[in-house]
């Protein structure tokens, strides 16, 4: 029985400073992400809140916004997938991501109204406006509220907004789960390490979406990456839910710019419904509905690039 308790003890000593080394790496590995991120980016202050930006080729100015989970680092990420050069592509960190702080006024309606502050600020007229997932709740919004300041939108993927449900049946991962992984920094280092598959599946990177695709799969695998320092983008995370606030509302019927929605009928993240609601909505809005993909409408990346920069040319002049 002593020998019993010595060994549990032994065990429970080593399982003790094993989690005080994650703890120390995932601290160590967060915080050298978090100063490089710094060094790549800037910050503008505007009446409604700071807006961390980073720019990246030259031509038309395109203003990027993220995904749930993301920054501008991932903004840049997509337009490296689907935009391509010739373009000045102008990636954002919405509320609560990285150097964007969570202001007291966090709604999507106020993350519009700042970037349309940030971009009078940098001297730009209008733009173009692409936006994935969880950036497009605040792309429609800047583009009803200021309509002269947009010239032309793609969606990719769209979230849900206010009248859907945050609560989204059948998702690869359960959105409480997703974020106590994306926004521990911890957590995200002990999953990258022991369970990969799982931060794929976060994303709906399926692996039959990923098999003899290693383009995709290395986009993919930054995407994951591109998580850490996940403790700097949890105040975003948290912050999502302000996209089915039953207060805000969303004149999608006021839009005047053209809109280009794309989805995939697979997306286990945001059903293909949102997008069918934005186009039917949205007088002349085009959809192009994929049958597979996911939410990160793999195998299709190719064929945007070549559809996305064509349907931005001539959105923006500044």
């Amino acid at each position: 029985m002593k020998r019993a308790v010595t060994v549990f003890g032994l065990l429970a000593a080593v399982l003790v400073v094993l989690m005080g080394v994650a703890l120390t790496l995932a601290r160590t590995e967060a915080m050298e992400r978090a100063e490089a991120l710094a060094g790549q980016s800037e910050v503008a202050r505007t009446p409604h809140g700071a807006v961390e930006y980073a720019i990246q080729g030259e031509g038309p100015p395109i203003l990027v916004i993220h995904g749930a989970g993301g920054g501008f680092d991932q903004g840049l990420l997509l337009a490296d997938a689907v935009g391509g050069p010739g373009r000045r592509w102008i990636s954002v960190s919405r509320f609560g991501y990285l150097r964007s702080p969570l202001p007291g006024e966090a709604s999507t309606a106020a993350q519009a109204d700042a970037l349309a502050d940030f971009l009078a600020g940098l001297g730009i007229d209008r733009v173009g406006v692409l936006a994935m997932s969880g950036g497009a709740p605040p792309a429609l919004q800047l583009a009803a509220r200021h309509p002269d300041r947009v010239g032309a939108v793609v969606l990719l993927s769209p979230a849900p907004f206010t009248p859907f449900g945050g609560d989204v049946e059948g998702r690869p991962v359960p959105a409480a789960v997703y974020t106590a992984i994306a926004g521990s920094d911890v957590g995200f280092w002990l999953m990258k390490r022991l369970a990969p598959g799982t931060l794929r599946a976060a994303f709906d990177a399926r692996p039959e979406l990923l098999e003899g695709a290693p383009e995709d799969i290395d986009f993919v695998d930054r995407l994951v990456e591109g998580v850490q320092p996940a403790s700097g983008r949890l105040a975003g995370l948290r912050n999502e839910i302000a996209a089915v606030d039953p207060q805000a509302e969303y004149d999608l019927e006021a839009i005047r710019a053209p809109v280009l929605v794309v989805h995939a009928a697979d997306d286990r993240l945001n059903p293909v419904a949102i997008s069918e609601t934005i186009a039917a909505r949205i007088s002349g809005a085009e959809f192009i509905r994929y049958d597979t993909g996911g939410h990160l409408l793999l195998g299709h990346h190719g064929d945007l690039r070549g559809v996305i920069p064509d349907f931005l040319a001539g959105a923006s002049e500044e």
